[in-house]
C-alpha cells in the first residue's frame, strides 16, 4: 500500500514538474520573442516590406523573421493574415513560409545547448536590469534575457520530471510499441508527434520535450527524429486554424504550408533509415544527442526548402485549383487582422496601413461629392453614404485592434505611433461625417426647390476642389510621414478660411434681393461651415504627422 502511494506521489510530482516546466518554457519563448521584437521592430517592418516575387528573397526574409520572433507558427499566421488583407500574394507567402521552416530550427539549437544550470542565474540578473533600469533598450534586452533564462530553467524542471521514467519498466514497455525499428512503428511515431503538436499548437514546445526526453535517456535518437518529423506536420494546424473565416487566398496560403510539410515527410519516410545512417556517419561522436536532433531537424527543413523552392509557382497554381474561390466576404472592412497581434512590430505597420486605407476612401468620397455637386446621381449618393458607414466600422476596428495591441510589449516609439494612429483614425472618420453633412445640405436645397445662383455654384465648386486638394496633400504627407507638411497646411488652411469668409460676404450682400432666399442662405452658410470643419480636421492630421499633437 505504501509502495502504491509512493508511486502515485511520484507520478503526481512528475506531472507537476513536466507541466510546470513546459509552462515556464512556453512563457520564456513568448518573453524572448517579445523582447526581440521590441528591439528589432523597425528591422522587422523593413524586412516584410522587402518581400518580393523573387523566391530566394522571400525565403530569406521568412527565415530572418522567424529567427527574430522564434516561432514559425506566428510567422505563418502572420503570412495568412497578410494574404487575407491582400498585401501579400500567394507566391510571396509560400516563399516566406519556406523560409520560416528554416528559421524555426533555431529553437531546437537553443534547447540542445547544455546551459540549463545557467537558467536561474540568468533569470535573476535580467530581472534586476528589467526592474531597475530606465533605458528602454536595456529593458528590451532584459526581457529577451528573461525569456532565455525561463527557457533553460523550464527545460531543467521538465528534465527532472521526466528523469524517473528512464528506469520505469511499465513506461519502457509502453513506449517500445512506438519504436521506429519497423516502418509501422516509424509511422506511429510520426503520427504521435503530429497529434501532440497539433494539440499544443507549438512545435517549439514539442521539439523541446522530444530533445529533453532524449537527453534523459527515455527515448533514443531514432525515436526522437521520427517524433520531430511528425512535429513538422503538427505545427501546420496553427496556420489552418488562422485561415478559418479568412479569404480564399489566405486558405490557399495555409494549405501551402500543410502541403509542403506533408509531402516532405512522405518523401522522407522511405529514406528514413538511410537518412539516419548517413547522419550517424557524418556527425562526430563528440556532439550530444540534443545537438544531433537539432542537426537532423535543420537538415530536414533545409532539404525541404531546397526541393520546394523550385516549385513555388506550380504549387500556387495547384492550390488555386484545389482550394476553390467561394467568394466569401469579410465582415471587416480595413486591413486589420487580429491574427497579427502575435507580431506587435508588424501589427503596428498593419494598423497604419488601415489609416492609409481610410485616407484613400476620404479622397474617393470627395471625388464622388464633387460629381454630385455637378450633377445628381442616386447611385453615387448611395456609394457615398455606404462608404461613410464603412469608415465608421473601420475606425471601430482600428480602436479595438490598437487597444489589444497596447497590451503587448512595445517599444516607446511604437507606443507613440499607435497613439498617433488613434488620433488619425478619429480625424478621418470626422471628415467623412462632414462630407455626408454636405450631401444632406445639398439634398435639402434640392428638396425645398431652391437653386444655387451661378456665382454661389461657381464659388462652391472652387472651394470644394481646393479643400479636396488640401486634404489629399495632407494625406499624402501622412503616408510618407513627412513632418514638413505642417507649414504648408497652415498657409493653405488660411487660404481656405479666406475663401470661406469671402464667399460668405458675397452671398450675404445678395440677401434680400431677388437673388437671395433666407432658407437657401441658411443651407449655404451651413455648407461653408462644414468645409471649414473639414479643413480643421485635416489640419489636425497635419499636426499629428508633424508630432505637434
Amino acid at each position: 500500500m505504501e509502495g502504491n502511494l509512493l508511486t502515485i506521489n511520484m507520478i503526481f510530482e512528475m506531472l507537476i514538474k513536466a507541466v510546470g516546466g513546459l509552462g515556464i518554457f512556453l512563457l520564456g519563448m513568448k518573453q524572448m520573442s517579445e523582447g526581440m521584437q521590441a528591439m528589432a521592430g523597425e528591422k522587422l517592418r523593413a524586412l516584410i516590406r522587402k518581400v518580393t516575387d523573387n523566391r530566394f528573397i522571400a525565403t530569406g526574409i521568412g527565415a530572418a523573421i522567424t529567427a527574430l520572433i522564434q516561432s514559425s507558427s506566428v510567422t505563418t499566421v502572420m503570412v495568412v493574415g497578410m494574404v487575407n488583407a491582400g498585401v501579400m500574394t500567394l507566391t510571396q507567402s509560400i516563399g516566406v513560409i519556406l523560409g520560416a521552416d528554416i528559421g524555426t530550427t533555431i529553437t531546437a539549437w537553443i534547447v540542445s545547448l547544455k546551459l540549463a544550470e545557467y537558467g536561474l542565474p540568468l533569470l535573476g540578473v535580467s530581472a534586476f536590469f528589467y526592474l531597475f533600469t530606465k533605458s528602454d533598450r536595456v529593458r528590451y534586452i532584459a526581457i529577451f534575457a528573461l525569456g532565455l533564462g525561463m527557457i533553460f530553467f523550464g527545460l531543467e524542471i521538465m528534465k527532472s520530471g521526466f528523469y524517473p521514467l528512464r528506469s520505469n519498466e511499465d513506461f519502457i514497455s509502453l513506449w517500445s510499441r512506438f519504436s521506429p525499428s519497423t516502418f509501422w512503428g516509424l509511422l506511429k511515431c510520426v503520427l504521435v508527434g503530429a497529434f501532440v503538436t497539433a494539440v499544443v499548437q507549438s512545435s517549439s514546445a514539442t521539439v523541446a520535450i522530444t530533445i529533453t526526453l532524449a537527453q534523459t535517456g527515455i527515448i533514443d535518437y531514432q525515436t526522437a527524429v521520427a517524433l520531430v518529423l511528425g512535429e513538422n506536420i503538427g505545427t501546420t494546424i496553427t496556420a489552418y486554424l488562422a485561415s478559418l473565416g479568412a479569404t480564399t487566398w489566405a486558405k490557399r496560403a495555409a494549405f501551402a504550408h500543410i502541403s509542403i510539410k506533408i509531402m516532405g515527410v512522405l518523401l522522407m519516410l522511405p529514406l528514413f533509415y538511410s537518412y539516419i545512417g548517413f547522419l550517424n556517419i557524418v556527425l562526430p561522436d563528440s556532439i550530444n544527442i540534443g545537438q544531433r536532433i537539432a542537426v537532423t531537424h535543420s537538415v530536414f527543413n533545409i532539404l525541404l526548402v531546397s526541393l520546394f523552392i523550385w516549385f513555388i509557382k506550380p504549387l500556387a497554381k495547384f492550390l488555386t485549383i484545389l482550394v476553390r474561390d467561394k467568394n466569401l466576404s469579410s465582415s471587416r472592412l480595413s486591413f486589420i487582422d487580429f491574427r497579427m497581434l502575435d507580431v506587435p512590430a508588424l501589427a503596428v505597420q498593419q494598423s497604419f496601413q488601415s489609416i492609409v486605407n481610410m485616407a484613400d476612401d476620404i479622397d474617393e468620397m470627395n471625388q464622388w461629392l464633387e460629381n454630385i455637386l455637378t450633377k445628381s446621381n442616386d447611385k453615387i449618393e448611395q456609394n457615398l453614404i455606404r462608404k461613410e458607414v464603412e469608415l465608421d466600422v473601420m475606425q471601430k476596428d482600428i480602436m479595438e485592434y490598437i487597444g489589444a495591441l497596447m497590451a503587448h510589449t512595445l517599444s516607446h516609439e511604437d507606443t507613440i505611433e499607435l497613439r498617433k494612429q488613434l488620433r488619425l483614425a478619429d480625424e478621418y472618420e470626422s471628415i467623412s461625417d462632414y462630407l455626408i453633412v454636405l450631401l444632406k445640405l445639398r439634398n435639402k436645397v434640392k428638396k425645398n426647390s431652391l437653386k444655387f445662383a451661378n456665382q454661389d455654384k461657381t464659388q462652391l465648386y472652387e472651394l470644394h476642389a481646393f479643400v479636396r486638394a488640401y486634404v489629399k496633400s495632407i494625406s499624402d504627407a501622412m503616408k510618407a510621414k513627412d513632418a514638413e507638411i505642417l507649414k504648408k497646411a497652415m498657409s493653405d488652411g488660411k487660404i481656405v478660411n479666406q475663401k470661406i469668409k469671402q464667399h460668405r460676404a458675397v452671398h450675404l450682400n445678395r440677401l434680400g434681393t431677388k437673388h437671395g432666399s433666407p432658407m437657401f442662405t441658411l443651407f449655404y452658410m451651413d455648407m461653408l461651415s462644414a468645409y471649414r470643419r473639414i479643413k480643421d480636421h485635416a489640419f489636425n492630421i497635419a499636426e499629428v504627422v508633424a508630432g505637434e499633437k
